[in-house]
């Protein structure tokens, strides 16, 4: 994939949970930064304690143009009612105007993931939400990789970012989470985060990448 060129992109990436961002597009988010893109990101939770306390942090990492803490519960999430997720989602997004979106895979097993996912939808109508151009569903490992084995929840990527010259920085921000990793050779570990971009790089004859599923593509 190449991504837009000369003409400055607003890319924002929604992360349910601190560490989804880095998980799903860490890579892709600095190859953003790099190209001249402003880059946002909308923290629906803070997660737990050792994930809300990286937050800052990460801005700084990033070097994130807006971050958006909307403070909702975690776990209980699918709890609210689309009603109040809807308009605190739509709050940030009117005010940071995207050009490219990065969600949070429909069929994750994690209930939070999919409500946001659910409620993120209605902040992409071309009618409400003008700015927007291409939506794209990330992919976590530990839990993409977790859904179930059914055809209507596959991730199927048709979207391939080289991130071959980002991953050791992706690697350095990810270890921020540490707390939250696992040991090899479990999903959640550095390891196979690690081993997975190198196979998703495997399949366009690069060292790494991340892959998105594209669900919509407006060419003006």
């Amino acid at each position: 994939m190449t991504l837009p060129g000369p003409t400055r992109k607003n890319v924002l990436v929604v992360s349910v949970h601190p560490d989804d961002e880095t998980i799903g597009a860490g890579g892709t988010l600095l190859r953003h930064r790099d190209q001249g893109d402003r880059i946002g990101c909308i923290f629906v939770t803070d997660g737990n304690t050792s994930q809300a306390e990286t937050i800052a942090q990460l801005e700084d990492a990033y070097g994130f143009d807006a971050v958006f803490r909307l403070g909702l519960p975690e776990i209980t999430l699918q709890d609210l009612s689309l009603s109040v997720i809807i308009p605190k989602l739509g709050g940030a997004f009117r005010s940071f105007e995207p050009n490219i979106v990065y969600l949070p895979n429909r069929s994750d097993p994690h209930s939070d993931h999919r409500r946001v996912f659910e409620a993120a939808q209605a902040c992409t109508k071309a009618f409400r939400y003008p700015s927007v151009e291409r939506v794209m569903m990330m992919e976590v490992i530990s839990e993409t990789d977790f859904a179930p084995a059914l055809p209507e929840a596959a991730f199927m990527p048709n979207v391939f970012v080289d991130v071959s010259d980002y991953q050791d920085r992706k690697m350095e921000i990810l270890d921020l989470f540490r707390s939250e990793l696992m040991p090899s050779p479990m999903t959640r570990s550095a390891d196979t985060m690690r081993a997975y971009n190198r196979y998703r790089g495997s399949q366009i004859n690069a060292e790494y990448a991340e892959c998105f599923m594209l669900l919509k593509d407006i060419v003006r």
